[in-house]
């Protein structure tokens, strides 16, 4: 079952943490994950998913622009009925990453996917939104991201096999 994470990385940061969330996916078994950069999306390989994490640095408290111009530009019916999630990275603790994930997932919602957290019905760690890297916690950060990989891929597999 394919899975994807289509992220926009600026310092690297974003890009290690979609790294970890398909680590995460890839523990499940049966699972293939693609992992692409936003200049380098493999549609066909977005449409054949199961499920789709985008993620995104955070600037302004919001997504950035190359993430919200891909998100406009896709047409929903790359996305409808997928499993939809998102990430954000960001520097300070009231930067906005929250509100950053929302709009993600607001966008994903509008494009019929069905949105999945966890939230705190996983137990530790909790992931409400979707999971969050900050510079000053960003090693201890990837486990988290590691298991909200893998969180979404159980999920994916017990909705869609």
């Amino acid at each position: 079952m394919k899975m994807s994470v289509v992220y926009y990385s600026k310092s690297g940061r974003t890009k290690e943490m979609a790294e970890m969330i398909a680590k995460g996916m890839r523990r499940v078994s049966q699972v293939e994950t693609g992992v692409f950069d936003i200049d380098h999306v493999d549609m066909k390989f977005v449409r054949e998913s199961r499920a789709v994490v985008v993620g995104t640095p955070t600037y302004h408290a919001n997504p950035c622009w190359q993430i919200k111009k891909w998100l406009d530009e896709t047409s929903n019916t790359y996305l409808k009925g997928k499993i939809g999630a998102a990430f954000a990275t960001a520097d300070y603790p009231q930067g906005g990453a929250d509100i950053a994930i929302s709009t993600i997932l607001m966008h994903l919602m509008v494009d019929g996917m069905l949105l999945y957290s966890g939230g705190s019905s996983q137990g530790q760690p909790f992931i409400h939104l979707g999971a969050v890297a900050l510079k000053e916690n960003f090693e201890e950060s990837k486990a988290v991201f590691e298991v909200f990989g893998t969180r979404i891929a159980e999920k994916t597999k017990e909705l869609f096999e």
